[in-house]
């Protein structure tokens, strides 16, 4: 008999089902394969949890349709996971798998297996003469620069299990410490799971695992590869070839042996978050993961986040950060400017819209061959335009939509529906004529093309993302997230229209405006080699006053501390429940709340959905969890009509 999970996503439909083992599959019929089963008149996927001799169903059993692969595609330890990831979500088992196994390749499959040298798992690295030839000697100097970073080191390799908040130093080559901290615990014959958050950094990890384990010692999982290869990649992992996985947020849930390490670096980024149900987040997965392996753990970043902050709190984990003077020494020297009094002193500065100092910052850097990066929060053109009369913001005739101007010579836009705007009037004072509200990243590079002719611009954006430029003078204009690295660093950082950022409705807005600062602010050269950062806001502010003293751990504190007063994550669990006015409230109804839940609205999200945010301390979140995926089930075998997103801690709950 065999215990299987299908594939729907139906709430009520979340518990195994019993099928018969035909005969002929009784040998195939292994715990972690792909079978195909018949439920309600239907072919559906499934996975095969685990076999028993009897069933508790006392009706009819029907049997498996058919083993569709012998090959152990979901392994022990990645079903505990998935069954604590759906648990802490609000979620469905089949909802996670599907997250964690990606779609088969019957062809990969076919394909021969490597040699068994390359079978490099379960090898005890305890001694010098069992370390594999292909892991280099590995020193410490690199983490040698933080305090506790040797010892983190020491105790990877002698097969402990530390937990660290690293909080690393500005130009500080990340991957090539995240590869040291990786060949220290696979000398120890136990395995690595790292995530990062995109494919420029996965790029970088790559490549530094690569020099430091050598060829074929890891791989690299993302849904850039393409179904084959990622499928290709992924079996090499489960069947124990390689004993580090790194990749993007569904690298997380990999299938590894004897897990000794798990790493995420820029764990504040979002792209860390899954925007599929049950929406898991990378850096709780790693942290569940560590904590039911018993592995070391490493959270890392320029910036630290209120979640990382929580672990050193609870002391859960030990921060890994670099002394003060260490940090003045390694930090280019950041100057505000909040004010444009500066500007009408200087012609070219107001041409290019820069106060003075980052006008100044620019030509020093400039003249002495060094490139400038330029970040500023929105890409395109003019992405938002008013009317110059009363300032009102330009809105579509059809739509409502706001308008945009694409081009220097381009005629207005909407950005929702597309419709061009030629004959814009406004509704409020009749002008026909329109001036720019916000200032996108081509028009800032046609700006500062002008104010220092003879210096090339790029531009890096969605469009097209620089992964590095020469050490060359040059402006380079770029979106956040989009900062190319340049030889030797940047001679100055301009971080403009702050103001985009600093002031969005959001919880996070302060977190994410400094880490986004100091990601571009650590790609500047040392202040001592000339390195200079000048950010276009108000001094007083906590994110500008972090940035200047190059000190998130103090922003991460005040932070965490200001959640807390407030109610908000992560000093307690929030679960946000979305959907039709009816749905919401039949939800709720439902539900068997902790009597500590706190409901809060619903409000309108817009002119057809409400939300309602449910409230709780950390330890009531997997009661709260389990009540609404319960209240969920019940909608679900009722066949309501009307779907509820429900998501655990969402990143945006402004």
């Amino acid at each position: 008999m065999a215990r299987v999970c299908v594939d729907i996503p139906l709430p009520h439909l979340d518990r195994p089902f019993d099928y018969l083992v035909p005969a002929a599959d009784a040998d195939t019929a292994q715990p972690g394969t792909r079978v195909r089963v018949r439920f309600a008149g239907q072919r559906i996927d499934g996975w095969l949890l685990e076999r028993a001799a009897a069933s508790e169903h006392t009706g009819r059993l029907s049997y498996l349709e058919r083993v569709v692969s012998p090959e152990r595609v979901l392994t022990p330890e990645v079903l505990r996971l998935a069954r604590a990831v759906a648990a802490r979500y609000a979620g469905n088992l089949s909802d996670v798998l599907r997250l964690a196994v990606p779609p088969r390749h019957a062809r990969v499959e076919a394909e021969p297996a490597p040699p068994d040298d390359a079978l490099i798992m379960g090898r005890s690295c305890d001694t010098p003469g069992d370390t594999p030839a292909v892991v280099h000697d590995q020193r410490e100097e690199g983490w040698g620069a933080y305090r506790a970073g040797e010892a983190f080191v020491r105790a990877l390799a002698d097969g402990r299990a530390p937990r660290a908040v690293w909080t690393a130093l500005p130009a500080e080559d990340w991957p090539a410490r995240f590869a040291q901290a990786a060949a220290t615990t696979v000398r120890r014959g136990r395995s690595v799971v790292a995530v990062v958050a995109d494919a420029r950094d996965l790029d970088r990890l790559d490549a530094a695992l690569t020099d430091t384990l050598g060829s074929g010692r890891h791989v690299a999982l993302s849904a850039a590869l393409g179904p084959a290869e990622r499928y290709r990649r992924f079996l090499r992992a489960a069947r124990g070839q390689v004993p580090v996985v790194v990749g993007t947020r569904a690298a997380a849930l990999a299938p590894v042996a004897d897990l000794g390490l798990v790493a995420i670096w820029d764990d504040g980024d979002d792209l860390h978050a899954e925007p599929r149900a049950p929406y898991p987040h990378a850096r709780e997965v790693l942290l569940t993961r560590a904590q039911m392996a018993g592995s070391a753990a490493l959270v890392a970043g320029f910036t630290r986040t209120a979640e990382a902050q929580l672990l050193l709190d609870t002391g859960w984990a030990q921060p890994v950060s670099a002394d003060r003077a260490t940090v003045r020494e390694r930090s280019p020297v950041v100057t505000p400017s909040g004010a444009d009094t500066h500007r009408a002193r200087d012609p070219d500065a107001d041409a290019a819209r820069l106060p003075s100092p980052a006008w100044r910052a620019a030509r020093d850097a400039l003249a002495d061959g060094a490139p400038v990066l330029v970040q500023v929060p929105r890409r395109g053109y003019l992405p938002a335009v008013a009317c110059a009369e009363c300032r009102a913001p330009a809105r579509c005739p059809a739509c409502a939509g706001p308008l945009q101007l694409p081009s220097a010579h381009a005629v207005a836009s909407c950005r929702w529906c597309g419709r061009p705007a030629g004959g814009y009037t406004c509704e409020h004072c009749g002008s026909r004529q329109l001036r720019a509200s916000v200032t996108g990243a081509r028009r800032t590079a046609e700006e500062l093309g002008r104010a220092f002719p003879g210096h090339p611009v790029r531009t890096s954006g969605r469009d097209e993302v620089l992964a590095t430029v020469p050490g060359r003078p040059a402006l380079v204009v770029a979106t956040p997230g989009a900062e190319p690295l340049a030889a030797g660093g940047y001679g100055a950082v301009l971080l403009l229209d702050t103001w985009a950022l600093l002031t969005r409705a959001d919880l996070r807005a302060g977190e994410e405006t400094l880490r986004r600062w100091l990601a571009a602010a650590a790609l500047a050269r040392p202040g001592p080699a000339g390195g200079r950062v000048v950010v276009v806001a108000d001094s007083a502010l906590a994110p500008v006053q972090a940035l200047l003293r190059m000190d998130p751990g103090w922003y991460a504190e005040r932070e965490l501390s200001e959640r807390r007063a407030l109610g908000f994550p992560p000093a307690v669990r929030v679960v946000s429940v979305t959907g039709t006015p009816e749905a919401v409230t039949d939800l709720l109804a439902v539900a068997t709340l902790p009597s500590d839940a706190e409901v809060l609205g619903p409000v309108p999200v817009d002119d057809e959905t409400q939300r309602a945010l449910v409230r709780v301390p950390r330890a009531t979140g997997g009661a709260l969890a389990a009540a609404l995926h319960t209240a969920a089930g019940v909608r679900s075998a009722r066949k309501a009509a009307a779907p509820v997103r429900v998501q655990v801690d969402p990143l945006e709950l402004l």
